[in-house]
């Protein structure tokens, strides 16, 4: 696998899904794209549970960020590259069930448009967790 795609690039590529990610969160928060097509359609019309929700997958995308720029030396992490390792795997594992999670969804955006990106994003992820 370390032959099919450079470190760096798999961080790039990662760090601009995840950027783009974000604007789409935004987006979704700021009802510019509708609600029905993210959280496996169930949230509906109760926009507490939206904005909680919204807020929480920020701040887990924007995390994920700092781990891939950490990876790559784009952030300095100083005695702190055991634990940006381990957090990859993590990462990696919660890419598997984002994956089964698109897969399984009632919205058919979800399932068409965000299943490949959740595949592409684990795989990269995976990249990245496997590099010394």
């Amino acid at each position: 696998m370390r032959k099919l795609i450079n470190v760096k690039l798999a961080a790039n590529i990662l760090l601009v899904i995840y950027g783009l990610l974000v604007i789409f969160h935004l987006l979704v928060l700021a009802q510019v794209v509708p609600s029905n097509i993210v959280w496996g359609g169930q949230v509906g019309d109760l926009q507490t549970d939206l904005i909680a929700l919204e807020t929480i997958a920020l701040i887990v995308t924007v995390f994920f960020m700092f781990i891939v720029a950490a990876k790559v030396d784009y952030i300095k992490t100083g005695n702190l590259k055991k634990a940006v390792d381990f957090l990859l795997w993590i990462i990696f594992a919660y890419s598997l069930f984002n994956i089964a999670g698109n897969f399984a969804s009632g919205s058919s955006t979800e399932t068409l448009v965000f299943l490949p990106i959740s595949i592409v994003v684990a795989f990269l992820i995976l990249r990245l967790a496997i590099e010394k």
